[in-house]
């Protein structure tokens, strides 16, 4: 079984799926996730939307147990995906499986997943992109309410402009992990949240566990941040909430050491699947007609 926490990458930005590859992902998932995945206008969220999905199964798969052809994913209101308990003989298989927690971010050129087991999780990626339209102050002064005065003195004397970007996209991604862990989403007060980064380097080949998060000028001792760089462009966040069970605080010393984020191929993201749908020709056909991204995307890309 491993241990209970999951850290997987996909780069969905250097894979163009060849025909069989992209007809048989299609077979591999549910009949309404494949439509939905058909309607998106761009190839780059078509891809990301599909690898998500194959990683979520392969996720329930491996580490739950459950065989492929019984999972059964659906959405919450807010269009978070979770494991519906399909069967009773599924669900008995035992108890423990039911205790993971997964969550999934793609932006840029990464699909990631992140899982654990017992503990509430989020996870968000960011790339350090220049802003489309505008200066980086421009942009700085319109993104102004989502951190707070010592979050934007943290940012402003990073250095370069460059490296300013780098700091507030690692600030977005550790509020977005948070955001996603509790699963609030869009109506939560991003300056309610404030983040003191660790003063160890955030560099390749690294996961940092150290950086503190103040929720309304509290510490909050039972949230723990993970911080690492898939590549020198993009950043990831993973929130831990605190023990689903036993009400004691999310305790670094009771956590496994952290893990790397592992980088799967496209056979690895397979290797589990099994069709569940019949081959439709028509949906590469349409899937070979998408633009890879909107013209400006492709430029130099923009905030998302």
């Amino acid at each position: 079984m491993g241990s209970g926490s999951v850290r997987w990458a996909f780069r969905c930005g250097s894979w163009a799926p060849t025909r069989p590859e992209w007809l048989h992902a299609a077979r591999c998932i549910q009949r309404e996730e494949k439509d939905r995945i058909g309607q998106f206008m761009f190839a780059k969220d078509a891809k990301s939307a599909m690898c998500g999905r194959l990683l979520l199964r392969r996720l329930v798969c491996e580490r739950m147990e459950v065989p492929w052809s019984d999972i059964r994913l659906e959405r919450s209101p807010r269009g978070k995906p979770y494991l519906a308990k399909t069967t009773p003989d599924s669900a008995s298989a035992g108890s423990g499986e039911w205790a993971w927690n997964f969550n999934l971010s793609h932006q840029g050129d990464f699909t990631v997943l992140a899982a654990q087991e017992g503990r509430q999780v989020g996870v968000d990626v960011m790339k350090t992109t220049m802003p489309g339209s505008s200066s980086v102050p421009e942009f700085f002064r319109i993104m102004t309410r989502q951190f707070t005065e010592y979050e934007w003195s943290v940012i402003q004397s990073s250095g370069s402009e460059h490296q300013q970007l780098a700091a507030f996209y690692r600030h977005w991604a550790l509020k977005e992990s948070f955001i996603k862990a509790i699963g609030t989403g869009l109506g939560f007060n991003l300056q309610r949240v404030e983040f003191h980064l660790s003063s160890e380097l955030l560099t390749e080949g690294r996961v940092l566990r150290h950086t503190k998060m103040y929720l309304d000028e509290e510490e909050e001792e039972d949230w723990i941040f993970e911080e690492s760089l898939l590549d020198a462009e993009h950043h990831v966040a993973v929130a831990l909430g605190p023990q689903d069970k036993g009400g004691a605080g999310a305790l670094l010393s009771s956590l496994p050491p952290p893990s790397h984020f592992t980088f799967l191929s496209f056979s690895d993201l397979i290797s589990l699947a099994m069709p569940l749908t019949e081959e439709d020709p028509a949906y590469w056909e349409s899937f070979e007609k998408k633009a890879e991204a909107p013209e400006r995307q492709r430029e130099k890309c923009t905030h998302k």
